[in-house]
């Protein structure tokens, strides 16, 4: 059943990717550039569907070979459109000479690849943008217990009477000392960043990153970003940076 519901998605993919390529095709016939409205009306339209739909099967394999590896999408774009140039140029060619008896020489080629690549490059482009799927931003929210007053303690007593028992949001290393932001304000202290994360060992909270560490019900989001990396919103307003290194475990918390 999965593999007939993989055809199915397929040939539906095909069958929309002619469809797009025909309608393109129509259009360049409908208005004959390039001085093909010296045609006849079939042989016209037929020579442009001809290109287009042939010229998209060429783009689509170079795309399908090549350009998923390329980022970002118009430069993606712009070098599978110059790969397929001289490939539809040839296509375009024969087609011409078939329908309209135009000349076959490497001069004629080489004038049409210009006029190829500036055809190229807006029919891909209508195609990728056809199938792009928006990006979208998902924001979750991991629920967790309160922590355990023990978990904390140790640390806690290290903080100022007023912050003793204040929310504990986040810490961040500055050098030789912490910057600990709680809701009562931010406090520094004289210690070693690994210090504090042994003392927090058992806490509920999670490490963002080399110098940044957070409460787990402090974090309000996360915006990943490409290459694994991110940015995570802490309560108070506050931002943080996440690492690629601390990006499983906070994904395996919930956080994607």
């Amino acid at each position: 059943m999965d593999g007939m519901a993989t055809g199915m998605t397929r040939g539906r993919r095909i069958a929309a990717e002619a469809a797009l390529l025909a309608a393109v095709g129509l259009f360049m016939g409908a208005i004959g550039p390039y001085a093909t409205d010296d045609l006849p009306g079939g042989p016209r339209f037929l020579y442009w569907l001809i290109c287009i739909i042939g010229g998209g099967v060429i783009g689509i394999a170079i795309d399908e070979l090549v350009g998923r590896r390329l980022a970002p999408l118009w430069w993606r774009l712009l070098v599978v459109s110059i790969l397929m140039t001289p490939g539809v140029t040839l296509l375009v060619d024969a087609t011409g000479s078939w329908l309209g008896g135009y000349p076959l020489s490497f001069g004629h080629w080489l004038h049409n690849l210009g006029h190829v690549f500036v055809i190229s490059l807006p029919v891909m482009t209508v195609r990728a943008l056809a199938w792009r799927r928006p990006r979208r931003e998902v924001e979750t929210v991991t629920l967790v217990a309160p922590p355990l007053p023990e978990a904390e303690a140790a640390f806690r007593r290290r903080l100022s009477a007023r912050r003793r028992t204040a929310r504990l949001i986040a810490i961040e290393a500055h050098d030789h000392y912490l910057r600990v932001h709680t809701d009562e304000g931010v406090e520094l202290l004289t210690m070693r960043f690994a210090d504090a994360m042994a003392e927090l060992a058992q806490a509920h909270g999670h490490r963002l990153h080399r110098s940044w560490w957070a409460a787990a019900d402090a974090i309000e989001a996360i915006r990943w970003r490409r290459g694994g990396a991110g940015e995570a919103r802490l309560a108070g307003g506050l931002t943080a940076p996440v690492s690629r290194a601390q990006a499983p475990a906070l994904k395996a918390a919930g956080w994607f």
